[in-house]
């Protein structure tokens, strides 16, 4: 059971990104271990448009967002990840 909810910030390499094509790599990119809860749209300033993505993951070394954030990173149309909020969840 998912007892963590992360939420990430992707910001793309440019405005001309397309977040729908992105949305659907990170999609593919979430580990076993994890679920992806949500994803919304933050603009930035200038036309640009943060991704935030919301992941259920578990509080052990297994859950962390690490191999996650790497994966984003790595990819040539983002230009910065980061974790922005870590909570635990109810229930």
């Amino acid at each position: 059971m998912y007892n963590l909810i992360a939420t990430l910030r992707v910001l793309p390499e440019d405005t001309e990104t397309d977040l729908k094509e992105l949305e659907e790599i990170i999609r593919g990119l979430i580990p076993s271990h994890m679920e992806l809860h949500k994803v919304e749209q933050e603009p930035i300033a200038y036309g640009l448009v943060a991704l935030r993505i919301m992941v259920l993951t578990i509080d052990d070394a297994s859950g962390s967002t690490d191999v996650l954030e790497s994966s984003i990173q790595d990819l040539d149309m983002v230009s910065q990840v980061e974790v922005i909020d870590v909570r635990r969840t109810l229930g």
